[in-house]
């Protein structure tokens, strides 16, 4: 599970086998054995007793800010595995290697938007006309993606604007079955200008520490990426991975939206857009924490959501160096 801290002045120490929790409503112990990591999302204070206990037990203390994007990360400063793996990185890069395997990533994530749309369109009487068309475009989309030769840098655009277009695509069927409150007109970052996306982009926020905790426990360098440009201090590597996992908090968040549990109350107006308050925080986090906690069937093995995305890292790892 992820332990987050969300309560202003809230303080985290070391007590026996457990983290303790205290804040002026509320305090409570949770055991070493049951924390993944540590998510701090508000003012709070850490005794250096409680850090030293997470890295020694493999937990990152991830900082997330407003919007619920990481801004700073507590974690152990050895290296996941061999350099190998970081010289692999750079040396495909610019080889049809690269692109073979940024195709992969980009196409994982289209094939999931099918999927989901495809799951819509088997709940619903209506519509099913408009949802096989949106099903029949993205598909297409797939295949243009496929048929793609060269190297990353020649085709890095071609690959981002097949993303995107899928992707307005997916968003816009989507936005078809949402409460009438509640529907949105395509993406919005922070702020995000409608709820949909204030969840959404939250949620993302937490997918992306997950994301880089696994490419660091499976010894890959997170700046070293593949569609995503390199930029200064910019984990590219990340940006490129969770690609293929944001199908679980756009579940997650749509599940939230059609069971009625999202109200207006569990939004903060902020210049330019919306944020998520407190209340609406812990809904999330909640429901985020029971969809990794579930037990899908993933090539061919029945494992917990939250395991998938380091067995990819692995896998990817294993593959860079022919293991």
């Amino acid at each position: 599970m992820q332990l987050v801290i969300n309560t202003y002045g809230s303080y985290l120490r070391k007590k026996n086998n457990c983290f303790l929790v205290k804040n002026e409503d509320t305090v409570f112990e949770v055991s070493v054995n049951k924390v993944d990591s540590i998510l701090i999302t508000t003012s709070a204070y850490l005794s250096t007793d409680a850090v030293k206990f997470a890295v020694d037990n493999n937990i990152d203390i991830v900082f997330l800010d407003h919007f619920g994007d990481p801004y700073g990360r507590v974690w152990h400063s050895k290296l996941g595995s061999t350099t190998l793996i970081r010289r692999r990185q750079l040396e495909i890069y610019d080889k049809p290697e690269g692109l073979k395997l940024a195709k992969n990533w980009a196409s994982k994530k289209i094939g999931n938007q099918v999927k989901l749309i495809k799951k819509l369109k088997s709940t619903r009487s209506e519509g099913l006309e408009k949802f096989q068309e949106h099903i029949d475009k993205i598909e297409k989309l797939k295949e243009k993606l496929s048929d793609l030769k060269g190297t990353v840098d020649e085709r890095r655009a071609d690959i981002m604007g097949l993303e995107g277009m899928a992707s307005r695509i997916y968003f816009e069927a989507i936005s078809s079955v949402m409460p009438e409150r509640f529907k949105f007109s395509g993406r919005s970052r922070n702020p995000a200008i409608d709820e949909f996306n204030c969840l959404l982009n939250y949620g993302y926020g937490v997918l992306y520490s997950r994301v880089e905790k696994a490419c660091i426990i499976a010894g890959l360098d997170p700046y070293i990426g593949f569609i995503h440009t390199d930029n200064y201090n910019k984990k590219s590597l990340v940006f490129d991975l969770i690609e293929m996992f944001r199908i679980y908090a756009d579940k997650t968040v749509i599940y939230l939206f059609s069971k009625r549990k999202v109200k207006e109350k569990h939004f903060d107006e902020v210049p330019g857009g919306l944020s998520l308050n407190k209340e609406g925080k812990a809904i999330l986090i909640e429901e985020l924490n029971k969809t990794f906690e579930k037990k899908i069937k993933y090539r061919g093995r029945e494992i917990k959501v939250k395991n998938i995305i380091p067995m990819e890292c692995h896998r990817i790892a294993n593959e860079l160096i022919k293991k």
